[in-house]
């Protein structure tokens, strides 16, 4: 590409509604251009870059045995409906009328469909296994889009399903996918960790997680210092320990004016963690109180599981006087009225102080004989330092940008969608099921995120746009442009389509921009140029080489191989 004559542009200031790295460079670098809250322009250079990735996806899709289709995103609401998931996508789901008054939906995801398609081939256990994948953009009504293309409303995914006979099948064809996921990641020169995960409205036996390890990732790590243990927090789980102190006789104590537990703790001269808090929620309009150790947090991915709710909310006024419970002072000690859940840690503590349903009062010495609840569960956030559930060593957190997942999920949608074969002894069976993602615009943003300095972005050699850039100081001097023109023909008969800067510009000016760009190689045609020569670097070099035209082309080829 020539820049002199192409759509070309840099910006030189952040724009003030970016928040992440990735976004602020894509958009200065001319990537991407935000047409809406959540939804982005893919400009040339941006195009380029999700092309090298889904090139990247594609071969090692192939190569598991997968074949690729395309749906499309226009659904109608009735297979969303079949399948049971309508209610629970809720708002996050665009929906639309067509002139027949039917509801159409833009596909968030699409499970139903595949399997609607696998139907037209399956009908004796001879049919499987099969894989199926497709490039495809995705619509979901984020209630907060954020952080460039790590949170949007429209986005592109490789979605891929496998259908099998039984779960001994489906591990196979999740381990081919699974391996292909890494070799994915691995070509892309990621940082990131595998890790368990909540099935969510996915549903089935089992998530996994790539996450690409990012400071500005929402979603949590848990890690372990000493084993292989990962596990997003909202499904990681503890390992506890009994309190070996001998149980005293519970006494009422006044509190006055202390309605936290941290204020509690205080007045109170104790350790918050041998105090056990009240949380006040409203679990789809019923309320739920969870009691947990007074130094943790309620996990809102364990707490809908264990009620089988699909919101959670704190509890206003008007449902907890439906109660006996006192804001401030809310015990599982007669308490009536509501649903009492019981952190499991709770099950292992001893002596410990809990609210009395009194303004004003708290009991002291506590313990699990003299509760009153209705269900166990672990319900509560893992700390950094708590015990690794695996080995018992100590756990740590980083944060993760969720790049890809894999789900295993077994009959959910082959017996929603109607989708059996008939097995050797002639019975029906349902098809078992997996399904596994890739975000392609995210996949590039947690690239930038890990790879980027103050100048710019620095691409990884297979995903960046151009491979060189060849820089003219001057573009009116005619020796200068025929040496760079030379470049330029030998890369591209070497199938190495570079960035020729003809501009008119100053020479920092080019510079600048092929940093911020990310180009990997830069060749710089100057006042050597009589004698053949250039000076060669490369995005991460913090000097230049000089060399001869012909060694320049060799070293460019050398690192794209």
């Amino acid at each position: 590409m020539k820049l002199k004559n192409s759509y070309f542009y840099t910006l030189r200031e952040n724009p003030n509604d970016e928040e992440s790295v990735s976004g602020q460079l894509l958009i200065r670098g001319g990537y991407i251009k935000k047409s809406s809250s959540g939804i982005y322009m893919f400009l040339p250079l941006g195009y380029r870059v999700l092309n090298n990735i889904e090139n990247i996806v594609r071969e090692e899709m192939e190569k598991a045995g997968c074949q690729e289709l395309l749906m499309p995103c226009l659904l109608p609401e009735d297979y969303y409906i079949s399948s049971g998931r309508r209610d629970n996508f809720g708002s996050s789901m665009f929906a639309l009328k067509d002139r027949f008054n039917k509801t159409m939906v833009l596909g968030p995801t699409h499970e139903e469909l595949f399997a609607v398609a696998a139907s037209m081939k399956i009908r004796s256990y001879k049919d499987l296994p099969f894989s199926l994948y497709q490039m495809q953009t995705k619509f979901r009504d984020e209630p907060r889009p954020r952080f460039g293309l790590i949170r949007v409303r429209e986005f592109i995914m490789k979605d891929a399903y496998t259908f099998d006979l039984d779960l001994d099948g489906l591990d196979v064809s999740y381990g081919k996918i699974f391996q292909a996921y890494k070799n994915v990641f691995d070509r892309l020169n990621l940082d990131y960790k595998i890790v368990k995960a909540d099935t969510g409205v996915m549903g089935g036996l089992l998530s996994e997680e790539f996450q690409a390890v990012a400071p500005i990732g929402e979603d949590t790590l848990v890690l372990c210092d000493s084993c292989s243990y990962s596990s997003n927090l909202e499904v990681s789980t503890h390992l506890y320990q009994d309190d070996s102190e001998e149980e005293k006789t519970m006494e009422l104590v006044a509190t006055p004016g202390a309605s936290s537990i941290a204020d509690v703790a205080a007045y109170l001269k104790t350790d918050i963690k041998k105090t056990v808090k009240a949380l006040l929620m409203n679990v789809d309009g019923k309320l739920t109180i969870f009691f947990i150790r007074g130094d943790r947090d309620l996990n809102e991915t364990k707490a809908l599981k264990l009620t089988g709710g699909r919101e959670l909310n704190f509890a206003n006024d008007e449902l907890i006087a439906t109660s006996n419970a006192v804001a401030g002072y809310t015990g599982p000690i007669d308490l009536e009225n509501c649903n009492v859940i019981l952190d499991e840690e709770v099950l292992h503590m001893k002596n410990f102080i809990v609210g009395a349903n009194k303004e004003g009062f708290h009991y002291i010495n506590a313990n699990v004989s003299d509760l009153k609840y209705d269900v166990v569960g672990d319900v509560s956030n893992v700390v950094e330092g708590d015990i690794c559930p695996v080995c018992g060593g100590r756990i740590h957190f980083k944060k993760g940008i969720e790049v890809g997942n894999t789900f295993k999920l077994g009959t959910k949608y082959s017996q929603a969608m109607n989708l059996y074969y008939q097995d050797s002894s002639g019975t029906q069976q349902p098809v078992v099921m997996g399904s596994y993602g890739i975000g392609i615009g995210r996949t590039m943003a947690a690239l930038v995120e890990q790879n980027h300095d103050d100048n710019g972005i620095i691409w990884p050699v297979n995903v960046a746009p151009y491979k060189a850039g060849i820089v003219v100081i001057k573009a009116a001097d005619e020796e200068q442009m025929a040496l760079a023109q030379k470049l330029y023909d030998q890369l591209m008969d070497a199938g190495i389509e570079p960035i020729l800067d003809d501009r008119d510009e100053r020479p920092g000016v080019k510079f600048k921009d092929m940093e911020l760009l990310g180009i990997p190689m830069r060749i710089t045609v100057g006042k050597m140029a009589g004698e053949n020569k250039v000076e060669f670097r490369r995005r991460t070099d913090s000097e230049n080489t000089v060399m001869t035209a012909e060694e320049a082309i060799e070293t460019v080829k050398e690192l794209c191989k």
